[in-house]
């Protein structure tokens, strides 16, 4: 069988220096990678899996948020990325969402974000490197924990921001040891699971290859389930 199509979300500007690394644990992990962005043809049903890259701030605007005067915003992007994980989300396709797609995910089932995340939690460490420096506690019985273990895991950061309350269906996965939350994921299938952290820039690591692997898994599964519903429908 061919390997499940991943689409790949990303700025116009940023996205030749970003996508490549992505596409490549996509690739260890089983898959291949398509790039999305605002400037070209999004197809939902083309792909098996999506994962929505990370980037700039989030409009407050999706949430109701307060304009933070120091945010880099995407508007275009924004919407482009709520409507793929809605369209996700009803073609029951697993999502993978990386920094900013890990807070888009839980914006798109209603949920709101801290635009500055650090003055919210005092005691957490602000760190801005892709090496891992940051501590994250994963949360028992979480489908994060089924993946990558429940033990503390060292991560990196390059966030401002940070989910607030929690979009309908989600659940906490992890938190550093300040309480800011640092994963998010949807209590029921299809697969969704959002990293605060960028697990491209760790694939030298086996628990952050695994967060890939688990994406492109779900994707294959989605897969034969459809073709599965395909042969069904011929023979009917």
């Amino acid at each position: 069988m061919s390997r499940p199509v991943i689409a790949v979300t990303t700025s116009r500007r940023s996205g030749w220096r970003i996508f490549p690394l992505v596409a490549l644990n996509v690739w260890i992990a089983g898959g291949r990678s398509v790039r999305w962005d605002e400037a070209g043809e999004v197809d939902v049903p083309a792909v098996d899996g999506v994962i929505i890259g990370g980037g700039d701030d989030i409009s407050p605007d999706l949430y109701g948020g307060q304009i933070v005067t120091s945010a880099r915003l995407d508007p275009e992007r924004d919407a482009m990325e709520r409507g793929i994980v809605e369209a996700c989300f009803e073609a029951k396709k697993p999502v993978l969402g990386i920094c900013r797609g890990s807070q888009m995910l839980n914006v798109a089932l209603g949920g709101t974000l801290h635009q500055d995340a650090y003055q919210v939690y005092e005691r957490s460490r602000k760190h801005w490197t892709v090496l891992p420096r940051k501590t994250v506690r994963v949360e028992r019985h979480t489908r994060l924990a089924s993946i990558a273990g429940e033990h503390a895991m060292r991560v990196n950061a390059l966030h401002s921001q940070a989910v607030d309350e929690l979009g309908r269906g989600m659940r906490v996965a992890a938190r550093d040891p300040g309480g800011m939350i640092q994963a998010v994921e949807r209590v029921r299938d299809p697969f969704a699971l959002g990293v605060q952290w960028h697990p491209e820039h760790l694939f030298y690591a086996r628990r952050q290859r695994r967060l890939f692997r688990a994406l492109v898994a779900a994707a294959g599964a989605r897969r034969e389930q459809e073709a599965q519903l395909q042969r069904v429908d011929e023979v009917m």
